[in-house]
Formats: C-alpha cells, sequence, structure tokens
C-alpha cells in the first residue's frame, strides 16, 4: 500500500527528470493533451466568474470567452512544445507539470479579469519566458558531471581502469 504514495526508488518509469526521446507524433500528441487539459482546467476552474445572470452568477467581467480560450490555447501549445522539445534532449524536471500551470494560470486570470490584449500579450510572453528560463536551468551542466570531467583530467592517463596496481599483462 505504501508503493502507491511512495514508489520505489528503482523504478524508472516513475521519475519526474527522465530524457523523453520519442517518435514525432507522441510529442505532438503529449503537447495537444497537456495545453488542452490546462486550458479546459482554467475555463471549468473560472465558471463562477463567467457564470450566466439567468442562474444569479452576474460575471465579473464583460467580454466574450472564446478569444481567451484561443489565445491561451496557443500560448499553451509553445509553452508545451518548448519544454517537450528540452525534454527529448535532456532532463528536464517536470515539464507537464510547470507547461499546464503556466497555461491555467494564464487562462483562469485571462477568463476571470479579461484583460485587454496587451496585457493578455504580456502575460503570454512571460510564460513563455518562464518555460524558456526553465528549460535554460535544464541545460546548464551538472555539478556531478562537472565533478567527474574534473576528476578524470586529475587522474594520469592508463589508470583510469586499473585496479590493485597490477601491470595490465
Amino acid at each position: 500500500m505504501t508503493g502507491l504514495f511512495a514508489p520505489d526508488a528503482s523504478d524508472a518509469s516513475d521519475d519526474e527528470a527522465t530524457v523523453r526521446p520519442g517518435p514525432f507524433w507522441r510529442h505532438a500528441l503529449w503537447v495537444v493533451g497537456v495545453s488542452a487539459a490546462a486550458v479546459a482546467a482554467g475555463w471549468v476552474t473560472s465558471l463562477f466568474r463567467i457564470g450566466s445572470e439567468k442562474y444569479g452568477l452576474p460575471p465579473a467581467a464583460s467580454g466574450a470567452l472564446w478569444p481567451y480560450l484561443i489565445a491561451w490555447t496557443v500560448v499553451g501549445l509553445a509553452v508545451a512544445a518548448v519544454l517537450r522539445a528540452t525534454a527529448a534532449k535532456v532532463l528536464v524536471y517536470a515539464p507537464g507539470r510547470i507547461a499546464a500551470a503556466l497555461t491555467y494560470l494564464g487562462t483562469r486570470l485571462s477568463l476571470g479579469w479579461r484583460p485587454e490584449a496587451p496585457l493578455v500579450g504580456a502575460m503570454a510572453a512571460a510564460a513563455l519566458i518562464a518555460a524558456a528560463v526553465w528549460c535554460a536551468l535544464a541545460l546548464r551542466p551538472h555539478p556531478a558531471t562537472r565533478e567527474a570531467g574534473a576528476e578524470a583530467e586529475v587522474q594520469p592517463p592508463g589508470l583510469s581502469g586499473r585496479r590493485g596496481g597490477g601491470t595490465g599483462r
């Protein structure tokens, strides 16, 4: 029962930071799925702010919803594509969660508040910049890699694979 809540450390399928290689269609399907789920979650959680007056829920802001939903779907696709493309090459921690969170927050804020186009553009740019920064953090060399590289330079050549001081003959 505890395996459900605390998975075994040797189980690589549940690892958050794994390289995700594969065919292009799988990456595209992932990008579309994460974006659609995040936009749908943002829409569902903002229903109380966009309700109909007929049901006693005056909308918090006036205006159409579709431009915001379309805009955040496109932004979500871009954010998820950047994160997935990076995750296909290097280790990225939780690319799906990051893409979904950025898209969800933008959708939720836009539907509840309905800002003007320049502010929606600024929010979209902030989401894309946050995704790019997350990818840049994943692309930098890890300290263990740098230490292993420095250790290999310190060892004399020819001794790296030998144990016990033998001559190797």
